[in-house]
């Protein structure tokens, strides 16, 4: 067996505060601010979890359920691109209707309770058209991305409409807007000026002036009435970042598509190669000033160390097409926290579509999809909730409930961690993050571009200053692979210590006088509790197995939903509820009808106000488990209530809804086309309906009467399409699909006296193999 060690001390800058000029209070006299490692609401510790979602990206209609998703996975900040391009396409008139409505977006998040950062340019860069700036910059004589007054006269413009819309929702007013990030890795990145690819390329100023740009941008910005308590910057690659004025945040992917248009480093790349993302770093510690993705301007134990754009995912690009491992983002996530964030960032958290120009039909990026957005992301470009989505949320939930413990923990390696080769899969990766003698291990068992393997036999032992904890107690540790693990030890279980578990903890309510901690058991690992015996006067298990250790109680949990009560010295008893990796997946914890509660259901859950949504992707009998159970449900929409059981801790509600066949009449006009069309109402009583389309080939295209609403880069993974946007055009137009073909032998000639080309290729490829139609049903209960 491999016997690893961690030596827990704290030799780091205490926490402190006041040096941070992110400040503000709103009108009911809630402060933001800031100590060196974390946010404070109140004076207290608050753990940020941001989530971006374009609005513009989105269609209207749908956005409040999407923007309750979010928070039903954890999210508390949603952050937003306003994309100068798409408001002011013709120079002088700015859009701010249907989609494109930044108000509205900003009140429906004020609404369900969520904070929000704007993300104001002027140059974004999110895959779209120019970084975000309008043609019409471009044939004007100045530098954009420069203090040059002809630019700053047109960027004061765009910020004071951005003004206006958001009048009366700034924090100070109330509003649920603290932040405002300004430009985009100015310094750093650029964009294509979209209007000259394919003849010279010419690309955008990638940053002029320096910090001296960004402090004049945000001092635009203040003038024009953008008043914010947080200001931030993006950190990495040498960007700009006046930290005194802006707090600069970071990020990191594992899936970088651009590299194969990199013509010099990567030119004859052929496999992507493995990032070094999942090595365990400390990203705040002053005598590890620099370290890989991270080279701040600042002392780092002086700022939080902050992310806006971890890789929540990651869009395809023509020259790179990959099928994303969502398993990549809980494991990116416990990777950053390990490294002392105490505020994470997802780009993007739910995908989108980009909406079409009035003067360019096609606003992305010219490397991208014409059309999606979908990015991967945990959230899909029509709402599907992503494997990633559920495995988050459940570290959400931790990071939350725990946050006035965890924030103050700070980060430990075993040993300088730079020179670790990402290659390597047989050395364990472990961290930990510790305050007072108690805190969180760290095991990572992913990383990108390589075939992991599952981690067994092995022990972690961490040394403490009065003691030291085996973990296990007796026996080993196993992982499996492509997985990731956070196993709490010294844990206070009000006054029962927790020494340590081989489960993760996810979170906590209380129950007539009883607190009931919540846990999974990782994969591949086999779940146990060591219980320091003095704390406990009795205890009852409906399935474990239990085995006294000296002055350790251990409990073997199996791999099933299990129940440990415990009873303290003091008599407070404390229920431990464990469930397996895959049952974890079905866990959710909201505030629903007057308190908190656990909720289990395969479905997506939704709940806002009187309402518990419950969307059901093609399956049309759903259960709830739910725990306290309610006092009644007084109405079923959209379904019926069929059965309702007690089943251990939980009472089970079974729900059936009336089977809805979508109907979808194909005509195939060739191997890589076909024409679909669909009888009035045929989306009727469904909340969406997803298109399925297997096939290979190129791209896939989809139009409505020679309107394109939608493309796929083919990756040999299924391609949704939400139709229930479009429905009223499909019952009248229908639906035409179209396979671009892979070509090889491909020769374009101009053999010609005439001014002729011509393309011939010696073999074409592209099949649609099957098309489906598959309803999303909707149940909603109301008590």
């Amino acid at each position: 067996m491999k016997n690893y060690n961690l030596i827990i001390k704290d030799d780091k800058k205490a926490i402190f505060s006041g040096h941070i000029k992110q400040t503000g209070t709103n009108p009911q006299g809630e402060k933001l601010s800031f100590t060196n490692y974390y946010m404070e609401k109140n004076g207290e510790p608050f753990f940020g979890i941001c989530g971006e979602f374009h609005y513009s990206r989105y269609d209207v209609s749908y956005w409040e359920d999407e923007i309750i998703k979010m928070k039903m996975c954890g999210i508390n900040i949603i952050s937003t691109y306003i994309f100068w391009n798409l408001h002011e396409e013709q120079q002088g008139v700015f859009e701010w209707e249907g989609n494109k409505n930044l108000r509205l977006f900003v009140e429906l998040c004020g609404k369900h309770n969520l904070y929000v950062i704007i993300r104001i340019g002027p140059f974004d860069h999110g895959e779209i058209r120019n970084g975000g700036l309008p043609d019409w910059l471009f044939g004007r004589p100045f530098e954009v991305r420069s203090n040059d007054e002809g630019y700053l006269g047109y960027a004061r413009i765009l910020y004071r409409e951005i003004s206006l819309q958001v009048t009366g929702l700034l924090y100070k007013e109330g509003g649920p807007i603290i932040g405002t990030q300004i430009e985009n890795e100015h310094n750093h990145s650029s964009a294509q000026w979209a209007m000259t690819t394919g003849i010279n390329n010419l690309w955008l100023n990638g940053g002029s002036d320096g910090n001296a740009h960004m402090l004049k941008l945000k001092e635009m910005a203040i003038e024009a009435g953008i008043d914010t308590p947080i200001y931030t910057c993006t950190g990495w690659g040498g960007a700009s970042t006046p930290t005194d004025e802006m707090l600069p945040l970071w990020g990191g992917y594992s899936y970088w598509p651009w590299i194969y248009y990199e013509e010099e480093r990567f030119k004859n790349i052929k496999e992507h190669p493995a990032t070094p993302e999942y090595i365990y770093r400390d990203k705040h510690n002053n005598s590890i000033p620099k370290s890989y993705n991270f080279e701040p301007f600042y002392t780092p134990e002086d700022y939080p160390y902050a992310c806006c754009e971890m890789g929540g995912g990651m869009l395809q690009f023509y020259k790179y097409r990959f099928e994303f491992p969502y398993k990549s983002v809980p494991a990116m996530t416990g990777i950053k926290t390990a490294e002392g964030c105490n505020i994470l960032g997802y780009y993007m958290f739910h995908g989108g579509s980009n909406p079409k120009g009035t003067q360019n039909t096609f606003m992305n990026d010219l490397a991208t999809p014409k059309i999606s957005y979908d990015f991967n992301a945990a959230i899909g470009e029509f709402g599907q909730i992503r494997e990633s989505y559920k495995r988050i949320k459940l570290q959400h939930y931790f990071f939350t409930q725990f946050e006035q413990l965890f924030c103050l923990t700070k980060t430990i390696l075993p040993y300088d961690t730079s020179t670790m080769d990402p290659y390597d899969v047989d050395t364990l990766r472990y961290a930990a993050r510790s305050h007072n003698g108690a805190g969180f291990l760290f095991i990572n068992n992913f990383q990108d571009h390589v075939e992991t393997k599952v981690m067994d036999n092995f022990n972690v032992q961490l040394t403490l200053e009065n003691e030291v904890i085996s973990i296990p107690h007796n026996g080993e540790l196993s992982l499996g692979k492509d997985s990731f693990c956070m196993l709490p030890y010294n844990f206070d279980l009000e006054g029962i210590r927790l020494k340590y578990a081989t489960t993760q903890l996810i979170t906590k309510i209380d129950f007539e006088g009883e607190s009931y901690y919540f846990f999974y058991i990782p994969d591949g690992m086999n779940g146990e509790y060591g219980l320091e015996s003095k704390g406990i006067s009795e205890y009852w298990t409906d399935k474990a197995t239990v085995e006294i250790s000296g002055e350790i109680t251990i409990i073997h949990v199996p791999n099933d939903i299990s129940l440990i009560k415990l009873t303290s010295i003091e008599g407070r008893i404390i229920n431990i509820c464990t469930f397996t990796d895959e049952m974890s997946l079905e866990f959710w914890k909201a505030e629903v009808w007057g308190r908190e509660r656990i909720l289990l259901t395969e479905a997506n859950l939704l709940v806002a106000g009187n309402e518990i949504k419950l969307e059901s992707t093609n399956k049309e009998v759903v259960t709830l488990s739910v725990f306290p159970d309610f006092v009644d449900v007084h109405a079923v929409i959209g379904g019926e209530l069929v059965s309702k059981e007690k089943k251990g801790l939980f009472t089970v509600y079974t729900f059936r809804i009336p089977k809805v066949v979508i109907s979808v009449n194909l005509e195939k006009i060739n191997s890589d086309k076909a024409n679909l069309s669909f009888a009035k109402g045929a989306f009727a009583g469904v909340k969406e309906v997803l298109l399925k389309t297997d096939y290979i080939g190129d791209i896939g295209y989809a139009f409505i009467d020679g309107d394109m609403i939608n493309d796929n880069f083919s990756n040999n993974t299924t391609w949704d399409v939400g139709l229930k946007r479009f429905e009223e055009r499909l019952y009248e137009k229908g639906m035409y699909l179209y396979i671009s073909p892979i070509k090889k032998g491909t020769v374009v000639s101009s053999h010609s006296t005439m001014a002729a080309w011509n393309e011939t290729s010696s073999e074409q490829i592209a099949e649609i193999h099957s098309i489906v139609a598959v309803p999303v049903y909707e149940i909603v209960l109301k008590n």
